[in-house]
């Protein structure tokens, strides 16, 4: 999924579960900051406090980059999170480990990941955690099918429209991307197919099963639980009965789905505009949504913008810079954030797998 749905999108079901504009602000920033938080390393400051963070994406999200995104510490715990065949914990699907490791939308591993999430609400970071988990927890709908490591179990062939008909134009494009014995990753081998809310196609997975996927079906029971989600989360019981998005609104956002075109930062502009003119029931609002530069939570955070802001920008180099310090970072949304972010990471990689047979790292 795109910034249209982490960002737009799951504002829209945070205010619909309840949440004010300030809080759902932060839900959903946080979930599309999962997608541009690439940068990994130590910041220090200049009265000898420092802060280390991890990464939870890579430049660009290049799928041609396959050394960088072959990385189960990004991937699997933040874009692809492993569905053990739709089985609870303590069963095993039929297969070998990479059956455990494929993308199932609303997995028993999805929902306890956000039952967890739910449970530890009381955190400072807690809103933000919420986030981050509403954009894995989105991603098992975008991303079914696919596994976050290289295997041929991602590759696909004989693409087709929702018509049936051979996708021409995919196919040339694919042409450019592969090369050699490079083994695909994630969905690479249909490129952004997944992430695109409108669409419905189909191909032939590495087994030679033909796939069809309906992109709008799936994108709204990915809303509607999102939402469910947050209503928990409200009530503070990951057990409760909740409704999910209100008939009228989820009428709206089936029909936004449907017709909203363009690429993702144009679709995102079009659900901002939705917002602001208050076609939802909760209302007009005014949101927006900044990765970096001035303005952004890094900035606002560090008083630094852009790449060359003293930084070694490989992927797991430390910063060398001496920040100013101010007692204001420590509740700072972009340290908040990489709070999260860790506690995310730790759960998933060493408590939450393990419960279902997965060790990744």
């Amino acid at each position: 999924m795109q910034i249209d749905f982490h960002h737009g999108v799951t504002y829209v079901c945070a205010r619909l579960a309840g949440f004010e504009h300030q809080e759902a602000d932060i839900v959903a920033h946080s979930a599309q900051y999962v997608d541009d938080s690439t940068q990994a390393g130590l910041i220090r400051f200049d009265n000898g406090a420092m802060f280390d963070r991890i990464s939870s994406a890579h430049k660009m999200l290049d799928y041609r980059n396959f050394k960088e995104l072959a990385n189960c510490k990004v991937w699997i715990p933040f874009h692809f999170l492993p569905g053990n065949g739709g089985l609870p914990a303590g069963q095993d699907p039929p297969g070998t480990f990479i059956e455990k490791l494929i993308c199932r939308p609303n997995s028993p591993v999805a929902q306890t990941m956000v039952r967890e999430c739910i449970e530890q609400r009381y955190r400072s970071y807690g809103l933000h955690r919420l986030g981050i988990t509403l954009h894995v927890f989105a991603d098992t709908w975008a991303h079914q099918g696919f596994a976050g490591v290289s295997h041929e179990i991602n590759s696909a062939r004989d693409l087709v429209d929702g018509n049936d008909r051979p996708d021409q134009s995919l196919m040339n494009r694919l042409k450019g991307f592969f090369i050699g014995g490079a083994l695909p990753l994630g969905h690479g081998t249909v490129l952004s197919n997944p992430d695109k809310p409108y669409l419905r196609w189909g191909y032939t997975n590495g087994r030679g099963e033909k796939i069809s996927r309906d992109n709008p079906k799936d994108y709204l029971a990915a809303a509607n639980e999102l939402c469910k989600a947050m209503q928990r989360y409200r009530l503070g019981n990951a057990d409760a009965d909740v409704p999910g998005l209100p008939a009228a609104d989820k009428d709206k956002i089936a029909m936004l789905f449907e017709t909203t075109l363009g690429e993702g930062d144009c679709r995102h502009r079009q659900w901002i505009d939705h917002i602001a003119q208050g076609s939802f029931s909760f209302g007009p609002a005014q949101v927006s949504y900044i990765a970096n530069g001035y303005g952004s939570w890094k900035h606002k955070a560090l008083g630094i913008v852009g790449e060359g802001d003293g930084q070694r920008p490989a992927l797991g180099h430390r910063i060398e810079s001496r920040l100013p310090y101010s007692p204001q970072f420590l509740d700072s949304n972009w340290k908040l954030f990489h709070d999260a972010l860790r506690a995310h990471h730790f759960y998933v990689i060493h408590d939450l797998l393990p419960q279902y047979g997965i060790c990744v790292a």
